[in-house]
């Protein structure tokens, strides 16, 4: 799949497993990865971090194999799922830090328009949000409110 705002093909990505289910040598049952996802999230942690959690320090190899669903459509089971989804309020972060950097530096005409790129990134993924009920119907991104959002 091409990027959006750049001529480049981005060809990278990770190759996800053939087996579709968990294998025997996964530590921990169905139950106590439930238990340790359950936890992480009321605590706030988002979605990918559980994942990478799970991973590294408990030994479980794939999400989907033990939970049977996606770690988002178990969160949304469960009642955990974050109200502003995770890479929309990445993009809104990584648009505040920009902002920022040109108040400081009014001059940066490179960062001023990846600005503009970020901020129809985040624009086209509210609509898509919106329109798949993510997002409530009015919900809008303003640049000034932002921050607020961040905090």
């Amino acid at each position: 799949m091409a990027r959006l705002h750049s001529k480049k093909k981005g060809k990278s990505g990770r190759k996800r497993p053939k087996s579709t289910e968990s294998p025997e040598w996964t530590p921990l049952s169905k139950e106590e990865v439930e238990k340790v996802v359950r936890e992480f999230a009321s605590k706030g942690v988002p979605p990918s971090h559980i994942g990478l959690i799970l991973r590294d320090e408990y030994g479980v190899p794939n999400l989907r194999g033990v939970l049977g669903t996606s770690l988002s459509a178990f969160l949304r089971k469960e009642g955990l799922e974050q109200q502003i989804p995770e890479d929309l309020l990445n993009l809104i972060r990584r648009a505040v830090r920009m902002r920022d950097h040109l108040k400081k530096y009014k001059k940066d005409i490179h960062n001023k328009v990846k600005l503009t790129h970020v901020e129809s990134k985040i624009h086209r993924l509210v609509k898509y949000y919106t329109r798949t009920g993510r997002l409530p119907a009015g919900w809008k991104y303003e640049r000034e409110k932002a921050h607020l959002l961040v905090k």
